[in-house]
């Protein structure tokens, strides 16, 4: 697989995400589902929007990695929070998962009136091989 980021400008950087991926040569796609902060029995989490992005990530991971892709290689990421000001209070946690997984992705980050049950928190994600 082959991937190329499309960043005319550089202020999108320190929002942790790109304008456009390009992706040559792939051998599958992985389209995930929402996941969010919901333990392995399927109960809602009902911690703070940085409690809840955190499990969102860690869940995301493991579907990632069970499906045999790997994180670094996500080109299209969707964020749906309850409260957007909530999020970007919790922005220096995005980005270290964002560093951490060496992900380049494109973004959007949506605010919802309401997601299931008590949560705040969700990521949608296409990931490449």
């Amino acid at each position: 697989m082959e991937k190329r980021i499309i960043n005319p400008w550089k202020w999108q950087n320190e929002l942790h995400y790109v304008q456009a991926v390009e992706v040559t040569q792939d051998q599958g796609t992985l389209y995930c589902s929402g996941q969010a902060a919901i333990h392995p029995d399927g109960t809602l989490s009902s911690a703070d929007m940085k409690t809840q992005m955190q499990m969102a990530m860690e869940n995301l991971e493991t579907v990632i990695t069970q499906a045999g892709y790997e994180a670094k290689n996500m080109v299209r990421l969707t964020i749906y929070t309850t409260n957007h000001d909530e999020f970007f209070a919790c922005l220096d946690t995005f980005g270290a998962w964002i560093a951490k997984n060496e992900i380049k992705t494109s973004v959007s980050a949506i605010e919802v009136t309401t997601l299931t049950g008590t949560l705040k928190f969700e990521l949608e994600a296409t990931v490449v091989k």
